[in-house]
């Protein structure tokens, strides 16, 4: 049977042309899984579990992800052993998991674990020893440890330019991510000559319409938006939905997300109408493409929420924001940094609607969830504690 299904499987887990391939397998995978004891799982059982699990990540589901990363690295330890390098690719992959659905506590250690295991089998130069030290050092971004992510980020990259080249793939993916960490501590100067080489060296390298090269305008639109350069922004956000459109279809999840972006900048504009059209149109494009219950589906909402607040329409807002922190606690867990961004964001519209009975509650809950869940400086928790002092005053 796992023959069966490994040779049944589409080749990649998050293209959206072989989401009906893999939503027909999936049942019966799930009861292989099932009924097949840990214990017999070969290397094809492992193989198909670890593509099950990327394919369940794709659509929202980050629980059941997390289930097969853990079965098939322990597949992949009995069989190959601790050392080897799927052993460690299936460690690293379990981490990422773990990343996912909010669970820094177990995400973190297990990165660090995996790194050290790469550096001592593979060498320090191995291209899979600078990916794990790039995914460490994004984890920590994530933890908000900005002094440990910016020098490993920088470590990272230098010595993927060394290794592999300034024009290698996973080169501009590292100088992508060292601006990414800029941008986060408002180094935005920084951030935008770094986000504007990249996509230079992409166009150039992959061509004007490869995926990345998207990625990459995308990216640079983002953060000329966050530094009020919305000249700039709006025309290389429409630019880059246009081009996304043309080249993966209307309905591609990055297709959603570019829309989405783009809807956000006309909000900082002040061009609420067509912040709100457009992030209408995303939220019924994401439940109809993705399903209510994905976390893109989930952030459209909320945006949506967002906007209908500032236009005072806190009849739209306020149970737009309560369905998505339902929504959240029960797909994500409610300590998921995303459910935590939920109760925040409801508190707040209470409070813009004079409900501080029930504001101050929400608000207080949120802050101690989040100094439990992410520490008393990271800087959600910051934001958190600052909303609470202002609403006490």
């Amino acid at each position: 049977a796992t023959t069966l299904l490994n040779q049944a499987r589409p080749p990649t887990a998050k293209d959206p042309a072989h989401r009906p391939a893999w939503q027909t397998l999936l049942p019966h995978i799930a009861a292989l899984a099932d009924r097949a004891p840990p214990d017999t799982d070969t290397i094809d059982t492992a193989i198909l579990l670890h593509w099950t699990a990327f394919f369940l990540e794709d659509q929202g589901a980050l629980n059941r992800s997390v289930a097969c990363h853990k079965r098939a690295l322990i597949g992949s330890e009995r069989v190959l052993g601790v050392d080897h390098p799927d052993t460690l690719t299936c460690r690293n992959n379990l981490a990422y998991a773990y990343q996912g659905v909010g669970d820094l506590g177990r995400a973190i250690p297990l990165y660090e674990q995996t790194l050290a295991d790469r550096r001592r089998v593979l060498g320090a130069d191995h291209p899979d020893t600078l990916t794990g030290r790039n995914n460490l050092a994004h984890a920590y971004k994530v933890a908000g440890d900005l002094g440990r992510a910016i020098p490993l980020y920088e470590q990272t990259l230098a010595d993927c330019e060394r290794v592999l080249g300034s024009d290698h793939s996973d080169t501009l993916v590292c100088r992508n991510n060292l601006a990414g960490a800029y941008e986060t501590v408002g180094d935005l100067g920084r951030a935008i000559l770094l986000y504007e080489q990249t996509l230079a060296d992409r166009r150039r390298v992959l061509g004007a319409d490869h995926p990345d090269t998207l990625v990459s305008r995308n990216n640079l639109a983002y953060v000329l938006d966050m530094a009020g350069d919305l000249e700039r922004a709006i025309p290389l956000y429409e630019q880059t939905l246009a081009d996304c459109e043309r080249v993966l279809g209307s309905d591609h999840p990055d297709t959603l997300a570019y829309r989405n972006n783009l809807a956000g900048a006309f909000v900082t504009a002040g061009d609420l109408s067509r912040a709100i059209l457009l992030f209408q149109q995303t939220l019924a494009d994401c439940e109809r493409v993705l399903g209510v219950d994905h976390p893109d589906t989930h952030q459209s909402r909320n945006n949506l929420a967002y906007t209908y607040q500032e236009t005072e329409d806190l009849g739209r807002a306020i149970p737009l924001f309560e369905q998505t922190l339902t929504d959240r606690e029960r797909m994500l867990g409610v300590d998921h940094p995303d459910t935590l961004q939920s109760r925040n964001n409801l508190a707040y519209a209470y409070e813009v609607a004079g409900d501080l009975v029930r504001a101050i509650p929400l608000f207080e809950q949120a802050l101690a969830d989040c100094e439990r869940v992410l520490g008393d400086d990271h800087p959600f928790t910051r934001m958190v504690r600052a909303n609470l002092d202002a609403v006490r005053e």
